[in-house]
């Protein structure tokens, strides 16, 4: 019989082979199967799936248990088809209604504090503290997804053209992002500094970690909480490992939200702008992209007043 992990082998493989890269669930289903191994469980059961999504509920939010029991699922239903002894949970086993919580908008003085903490990470080869610093400027200059500055390779990255290359990230849409020279100086220094430190990659991803292998973005997450805590943003708490606060992908708010402020400051016809913020940021649809000015208050009060003087020049 195949082991558990043979499955999830083949289950990441056949996902993959389907278009799609399956990067954070991938990593959440070993973590998944090695909590079955301990157990001596060598079938899903949906009292072992609920035990293991709800270790961690005192330290992250509800919705994020939820959701890796969504991943169990997905997995547990494809080795069902397989052998029915393997169960699958049922929807809807978590009561967690989904609410999108409003993003936190970084501030310059905010955005540079957390670097200077992440700057100050300790770690055996010091690629902690590099890897951190890099990323978060690099999300505060483009609005990337985390996910998708994790995953990107030596190829994505073309220094000399200024473009990045998002390949299949979410909904499977691939695209390029123009990069500023400044972010470009970043990108390089980072770069040489990682190549002095591992002169034999053994891998093609641009950011890695310690060890020299691909980020595992719940690492980060953490070493973010680390950072944000240190320097103030997030207050630690005994229930809470990393305190509650502003999280990294805010940092992709924050760019979307700036850009919108200083086209509604300038007069720019935002309507006309929004397409091409959606495509820079990998929206599915321009609808996605209109939340922020809804999410925050600013905006909103922006949109109104911009709406008010487009109507009154309307009457003239």
């Amino acid at each position: 019989m195949k082991s558990l992990h043979h499955h999830l082998t083949e289950y990441v493989a056949a996902r993959r082979a389907l278009g799609t890269r399956l990067e954070e669930p991938a990593q959440t289903l070993r973590r998944f199967v090695t909590f079955l191994v301990r157990k001596k469980a060598h079938f899903i059961t949906i009292k072992l799936a609920l035990e293991w999504s709800q270790q961690c509920r005192d330290a992250v939010q509800p919705a994020t248990c939820a959701r890796k029991l969504s991943m169990v699922r997905q997995f547990a239903r494809w080795l069902n088809a397989i052998d029915p002894r393997h169960q699958v949970p049922p929807r809807g086993l978590l009561d967690v209604r989904h609410r999108r919580g409003k993003p936190h908008i970084y501030s310059d003085e905010e955005i540079t504090r957390l670097m200077a903490e992440a700057a100050r990470l300790k770690s055996s080869k010091r690629m902690k503290a590099l890897t951190l610093e890099t990323l978060i400027g690099l999300l505060t200059a483009t609005g990337l997804r985390p996910g998708e500055a994790a995953a990107l390779e030596m190829g994505d990255v073309d220094l000399n053209a200024q473009v990045l290359v998002i390949r299949e990230s979410k909904f499977g849409k691939s695209r390029q992002v123009p990069i500023h020279s400044s972010t470009v100086a970043a990108l390089k220094r980072y770069a040489q500094q990682r190549d002095r430190i591992f002169r034999n990659p053994g891998n093609s991803f641009f950011f890695v970690s310690d060890s020299g292998n691909a980020l595992d973005l719940g690492a980060v997450r953490r070493w973010f909480c680390k950072a944000s805590t240190a320097c103030g943003l997030r207050k630690k708490t005994e229930r809470h490992r990393c305190g509650r606060g502003p999280r990294l992908q805010d940092l992709r708010h924050t760019f979307a939200t700036r850009r919108l402020v200083e086209w509604y400051k300038t007069g720019s016809n935002v309507a006309v702008q929004m397409p091409k913020l959606a495509t820079y940021l990998g929206h599915s649809s321009v609808a996605c992209t209109y939340w922020y000015i809804e999410a925050v208050p600013e905006l909103l009060e922006f949109a109104t007043e911009f709406q008010l003087t487009s109507d009154q020049g309307g009457r003239k």
